[in-house]
């Protein structure tokens, strides 16, 4: 506890500012860096450039909403853990100090005229661009989904709006089948399918006469509980022991709400589950704006970088981070360090030198004051930070206080360095 004392002192002393220029309407202009995504990764990586970049920084952050959702909470707001309001800041509130903030959605990127082009045909010009625009959440990629989701015992916890309903659907329920869903395509946080079960699974045992009434499934389009072997095993104990059932290859496509019936397909062909609660995963992909930008892999949509130093395959000044990006692991905000000095470095007329190797953090909540923490690098190898002093294979509470008080507050203002926690990395030859 005197560990976490410690860490919200320095988040406090650390915290991003209200002191930024705001632009709702821009005509032409140009900036030396544009930052395109207002989430964690895009404001992280703002405010470790302008720490870096000094009284001569200039980074502009393209970001439409006028709010900022820390949407790892949104498994705690399914839970009853947490409050969906407290995921939501105001954007003004967590924008870094000295930053710009153009207040507009991008409607593509002409890297060619090293232009963003807005919604309202306006255009930003920039010297070096960092695209952090995340993942698009696609509620119609599955049948009659749209038309039930926050109805009829349907919800998610991959939207502000409908996370709220998860925990109503989870409290009510008292008896019957629990279904939760996960696609086979890249979701943004791939833990967090399970991660709601796990928690909902745990309040129902807390209640009187409930656990032993629902049977939980997890439906997965995948073919394993998690991709990390050590993770997947200690997932499995806690499976068997709880006693969820487990169902592979199964991909929903298809729900029809006022009768309560989902729809999966099999290797086998279709197959239909009633249910009386179906937490849903949608299917996820690139924004279409950058789909038909010439930045993007033409087949899968997303930005096309060097996996190792996180810089465009073609267009040097251009980098992404973040779901917006094809690097082949889970994504967090750890890579911001990396591809600053790397940006940095292009700046000063050199070439990257500091690697990204994949490392990505899933702390994986079981339940109220329960979690495994996660962490591996590409090739699903392990890269853990604290099994020095504790097993990262199991359930530990002071994993779970670093999901729910620390990780919440050092993210944005860019002061958390995945495995180095709060210490920041050293790159050779920096620029």
């Amino acid at each position: 506890m005197r560990m976490l004392a410690n860490l919200r002192n320095v988040s406090r002393a650390s915290s991003v500012s209200a002191h930024f220029r705001r632009h709702a309407s821009t005509g032409t202009r140009k900036h030396k860096i544009v930052v395109v995504g207002g989430g964690a990764g895009g404001l992280s990586s703002a405010a470790m450039l302008l720490r870096k970049g000094g009284l001569s920084a200039d980074v502009a952050v393209v970001e439409p909403s006028s709010s900022h959702f820390y949407q790892p909470l949104w498994t705690l707001v399914g839970g009853g853990i947490k409050e969906a309001e407290e995921s939501r800041r105001d954007m003004a509130s967590v924008m870094p100090k000295d930053a710009t903030w153009i207040q507009s959605a991008a409607k593509t990127i002409d890297p060619d005229e090293q232009a963003v082009i807005l919604e309202s045909g306006d255009k930003v010009f920039y010297d070096y661009l960092l695209v952090a625009a995340g993942i698009k959440v696609n509620f119609d990629s599955i049948a009659g989904l749209k038309e039930t989701i926050g109805k009829n015992g349907v919800s998610s916890i991959y939207d502000f709006n409908y996370c709220t309903d998860a925990w109503k659907d989870v409290e009510a329920l008292k008896s019957g089948t629990a279904l939760f869903t996960m696609p086979s395509t890249a979701v943004k946080c791939g833990g967090a399918p399970q991660k709601i079960m796990w928690v909902a699974e745990d309040y129902w045992r807390h209640q009187a006469k409930v656990r032993d009434n629902i049977h939980i499934e997890f439906m997965a389009g995948t073919g394993a509980i998690f991709a990390v072997p050590k993770y997947a095993a200690a997932l499995e104990g806690i499976r068997k022991e709880r006693g969820v059932e487990t169902s592979f290859k199964h991909e929903l496509i298809k729900v029809d709400g006022p009768n309560k019936v989902a729809t999966f397909q099999t290797d086998e062909g279709p197959v239909e589950r009633s249910y009386d609660l179906l937490h849903v995963v949608p299917l996820m992909g690139a924004h279409d704006w950058i789909k038909g930008s010439k930045i993007a892999d033409p087949d899968t949509g997303y930005v096309t970088v060097d996996k190792d130093t996180l810089q465009h395959t073609a267009y040097p000044n251009v980098f992404a981070i973040g779901d917006c990006s094809n690097t082949p692991n889970s994504k967090t905000a750890a890579a911001a360090p990396v591809v600053v000095h790397n940006m940095r470095r292009v700046m000063a007329g050199k070439a990257p030198n500091a690697t990204y190797d994949g490392y990505a953090s899933c702390p994986i909540v079981t339940g109220r004051g329960k979690l495994i923490l996660a962490e591996f690098k590409y090739g699903n190898e392990l890269a853990e930070s604290q099994s020095w002093y504790l097993d990262q294979g199991k359930e530990q509470l002071p994993f779970f206080y670093l999901k729910k008080y620390v990780f919440p507050n050092f993210m944005l203002p860019g002061r958390w360095y995945g495995t180095r926690t709060i210490f920041e990395p050293s790159f050779p030859d920096p620029a």
